[in-house]
């Protein structure tokens, strides 16, 4: 992907050495733009060692403006009130601005990240919602201490390459494992359910909700609508993406009975209590005797799912230990034909580099073929279950 990072006069521009870095890592072609404003705050050299390309500070022979005007992507990060309201007016009186102007008779996508005081913000909020009716794209700050501050690095990432994504689709020129997943209402849950015993004890699992959080991003840079049912987890979920809460399996029952009728695609990565107590103490449980808790079995999610929306993408995950290949896919199965999966992650938790909280796993695909997919990350993990989603979906 080659992105254009225009950075102007905001404290905030300290932040994009990391944001051209993180690019990089991802495999992101970046060339910068500043303003002179932007430069008083930090040295073109700086961001000459973070994106490793000269830095535009004015406009030459060269017609920088233009030759750079049809990248994948323009990103103004940090974007000020004196830039967003300039680009809302058409006017051209620096390289940051001209570029915006002609990458826009270009089509090519925008986004905006605004960075300044939140009452400069509220005050430019008409120049905003002018610039996001003609098709740009922002960005929300992170409002902390009376700011509109930087937001996270990586939900800039995510939103950028969701924007490039949904671009190309609405272009007609995205690969289909992309087109078949934009647009399309995703809800992933993940981590794993807390069942109280009282209000300070319960029992729980071992799920970090990591495999669940990279099909969240997986989903969200496709174009997906994406809809997270979050579990206890042990990871950072970005705040770009729209997060429920369900705690427990009851409560997560209830939220699904609402849910899934509106979904095309749902991800069951959560890994979701067999039991639940029988009976729940409303005040914490004394330590100074014996405790014998007795549980009940709890009505399996996954085998609700299609009798409330036939029509869905079901894809369940099947995590055993310590049983053979053949053992595992045969359990895939039934679980395809007990709860009428159209896919299964199955995998071994017992394997080296496939156990909870790891950043790795192993999995076999499962539907009417079957798929290895040999020990990489989780990030790549979640690429080939996209593919194979999106492939069944053709």
């Amino acid at each position: 992907m080659e992105i254009v990072l225009c950075v102007t006069g905001s404290i905030a521009a300290t932040e994009t050495i990391k944001l051209a870095r993180e690019f990089r890592r991802q495999g992101h072609s970046v060339k910068a733009f500043m303003t002179k404003e932007a430069t008083k705050i930090i040295h073109p050299n700086a961001l000459e060692f973070a994106t490793g390309q000269e830095v535009v500070l004015e406009l030459t022979g060269k017609i920088e403006h233009v030759k750079y005007s049809q990248q994948d992507l323009i990103l103004v990060a940090p974007a000020t009130a004196n830039t967003i309201s300039k680009f809302a007016y058409k006017i051209s009186d620096n390289p940051v601005n001209t570029l915006l102007i002609t990458a826009q008779g270009h089509d090519t996508p925008i986004v905006f990240v605004p960075s300044m005081h939140d009452s400069m913000y509220d005050a430019v909020s008409e120049n905003v919602e002018k610039l996001k009716e003609e098709g740009i794209k922002f960005v929300n700050p992170r409002i902390d201490e009376g700011k509109a501050k930087f937001p996270a690095i990586e939900d800039i990432v995510l939103e950028s390459v969701r924007a490039v994504n949904l671009d190309r689709v609405n272009k007609g020129i995205s690969s289909s494992v992309v087109s078949n997943i934009a647009g399309k209402n995703i809800l992933i849950s993940l981590g794993g359910t807390f069942e109280e015993i009282d209000p300070i004890r319960g029992i729980s699992n071992r799920s970090s909700g990591r495999m669940g959080l990279e099909l969240a991003k997986e989903a969200f840079i496709r174009g997906a609508n994406l809809t997270i049912l979050a579990a206890h987890h042990e990871v950072s979920i970005p705040k770009v993406f729209n997060v429920i809460d369900a705690e427990s399996t009851t409560l997560m029952n209830e939220k699904i009975d609402k849910l899934i009728p509106d979904f095309d695609i749902f991800i069951a990565t959560a890994a979701v209590s067999d039991f639940t107590p029988i009976s729940k103490e409303n005040s914490k449980i004394s330590s100074s005797y014996n405790l014998s808790l007795e549980f009940e079995p709890v009505a399996k999610i996954i085998q609700r799912i299609k009798k409330i929306n036939e029509d869905i993408f079901l894809v369940g995950f099947k995590a055993e230990y310590n049983i053979s290949e053949e053992k595992m896919i045969e359990c895939a199965k039934t679980q395809m034909q007990e709860a009428g999966t159209d896919l299964v992650v199955a995998n071994d938790v017992s394997h080296d580099g496939c156990g909870f909280g790891s950043e790795t796993n192993e999995v076999i695909l499962v539907s009417d073929e079957v798929k290895k997919v040999s020990l990489n990350s989780k990030k790549e993990i979640s690429k080939s279950i996209f593919d194979e989603i999106s492939k069944k979906m053709n």
